[in-house]
């Protein structure tokens, strides 16, 4: 198993989703569950088939955030600002665009939305050990565009 690296922010988000499933969706399903089995025939019942597939989404689902959570590594608060690295706070402007400020983090964290990139995105992996001042290329499918690393924190 992979690594997966995560902000102590993300394992919390994380632990919460997980012991919300484990314990409020399941019972939520089981109940929808019983209320469709009282309904009469399983084998019409739309609502019933509605239940089973939620419910193995939400095992399905559950299982995942075991593997995330027993294979986390979490990022340190307290790192090296020299170079951009998992956790870093990076400030970066390609061409004339406005600049922007993105947190590198682990793909089970990544949020762009939020301002979270993967370490593993096209940005994300360019910008790593690089350092404030410098210039990179990021190669993505779309093609290849410069950036200008403004600031790391």
């Amino acid at each position: 198993m992979s690594t997966t690296f995560l902000t102590q922010e993300g394992y919390h988000k994380l632990q919460d989703e997980l012991d919300t499933l484990r314990t409020q969706k399941r019972e939520e399903i089981a109940q929808r569950l019983h209320e469709a089995m009282e309904g009469g025939e399983l084998i019409e019942n739309a609502e019933y088939e509605a239940a089973k597939n939620e419910q193995a989404f939400v095992e399905g689902r559950i299982k995942e955030l075991e593997i995330i959570l027993a294979t986390a590594r979490i990022i340190s608060e307290a790192h090296n600002i020299d170079q951009i690295q998992i956790g870093s706070k990076v400030t970066i402007k390609e061409d004339d665009m406005e600049p922007e400020t993105y947190i590198i983090v682990g793909v089970a964290e990544a949020n762009p939305a939020d301002g979270k990139i993967s370490n593993e995105s096209p940005i994300g992996k360019a910008l790593l050990n690089h350092k404030q001042g410098e210039s990179l290329v990021v190669d993505t499918p779309g093609g290849h565009f410069t950036v200008e690393v403004l600031k790391v924190e």
